[in-house]
């Protein structure tokens, strides 16, 4: 009787470990805002660190335009609004809908 009820719990005991490590490891991903950009700062060990020190999640200067890219395509995909990016980019102010495959856009100065 024994022999078949571990046969059952095992499977089980083996799931809730896994849920409980995804949930540890999960519990630990660092928040994102709508933009795709990080919080203001990141908790590591409890302790909160800022943000700045993380250079790999900076909005990257550049932006390479791709086939069928619009304006608020790449203000969506980039989390730089229209506004700035017709600031940035004098060339978009003339002609907002000429923008070619392979163009480079500034996203911040």
């Amino acid at each position: 009787m024994v022999g078949k009820l571990a046969r059952f719990l095992a499977p089980i005991a083996l799931a809730a470990v896994a849920v409980g490590v995804y949930l540890i490891i999960h519990s630990t991903v660092v928040p994102r805002t709508a933009a795709g950009t990080n919080t203001s700062s990141v908790i590591v060990n409890n302790h909160r660190q800022p943000a700045a020190h993380h250079k790999a999640h900076r909005t990257p200067k550049f932006y390479v335009v791709k086939s069928g890219d619009t304006l608020s395509a790449i203000s969506g995909k980039t989390g730089v609004s229209v506004s700035q990016l017709s600031t940035l980019n004098p060339s978009l102010a003339n002609a907002p809908n000429s923008l070619q495959t392979g163009q480079r856009l500034r996203l911040r100065h």
